[in-house]
């Protein structure tokens, strides 16, 4: 009777346990599930249905006999540190369109025009904010969730049960993955520099052929204008465009690269 209840207790509760130390961390701070719109007690229903379902998925990798009280809280924290690493960084790739939504803001004369960022829980840009809950949304259309949690029961084989990943090596994937980031957001924005590049160029011409003419105030609106123009224009060429930098970003880092 006693094995059976150990047998119990190492294939259930504990694989369990240490499932949802990874798997809850993550999903608490993951795009979509972990978005400040989404009520802590909700995310962390979500935590326990998905633990719950995908832990026996992860028994074959949970330490036969039980460990002591100190191993099992050092192997929580562990799952911990790496739960955080993991929704980090998809949380880092969501941010490029946050980027540049600030970008095409700074870039049409809308920067001035600050909003709730609900993705954020922060103020930011009007196309920032736009971008973020629209991406949020096709994450979830486009069942690239489904990829967030794929990746989660991999990690076991990039990031083995009780073994703490180097330091160094986090702080250089933290490191990539905001470099990456950064260039998917100034790709995204790209149209709009060259827009506006164009239209300096303009207004520079004019200035020199008629000095007398406000430039700016009379440059303004029609930069305000065409920005919203190209904007309907490249909306979406440019989700497309993040959807699918966003899922290679994700099988990169998710395979250790």
């Amino acid at each position: 009777m006693q094995s059976a209840l150990e047998i119990f207790l190492t294939t259930g509760i504990l694989a369990f346990m240490l499932t949802f130390a990874r798997l809850g961390t993550a999903l608490m701070i993951m795009p979509g599930f972990g978005d400040s719109f989404v009520s802590e007690r909700l995310r962390l229903h979500i935590a326990l249905a998905v633990s719950f379902v995908l832990f026996p998925l992860v028994m074959d990798y949970v330490p036969s006999p039980i460990p002591s009280t100190f191993v099992l809280v050092t192997l929580i924290g562990i799952e911990v540190v790496i739960g955080l690493l993991i929704g980090t960084v998809a949380r880092i790739f969501m941010t490029a369109l946050d980027t540049a939504g600030m970008i095409i803001s700074m870039q049409s004369g809308l920067s001035n025009a600050q909003v709730f960022n609900p993705s954020l829980a922060a103020q930011g840009s009007v196309m920032g904010a736009f971008l973020s809950v629209t991406g949020v949304l096709l994450l979830f259309i486009t069942d690239l969730h489904h990829l967030l949690i794929t990746g989660l029961i991999e990690s076991y084989e990039l990031f083995p049960l009780g073994f703490m990943p180097d330091t160094g090596s986090m702080a250089e994937l933290i490191s990539q993955a905001v470099t990456s980031s950064f260039q998917i957001g100034v790709k995204l924005a790209a149209p709009f520099i060259v827009m506006t590049l164009l239209i300096y160029v303009g207004m520079g011409v004019l200035s020199r052929l008629m000095p007398q003419i406000q430039v700016f105030m009379v440059a303004l609106p029609l930069q305000i204008l065409l920005s919203i123009a190209l904007f309907t224009l490249v909306l979406t060429a440019l989700f497309s465009f993040w959807l699918g930098e966003f899922e290679a970003s994700m099988l990169f880092f998710l395979s250790g690269g």
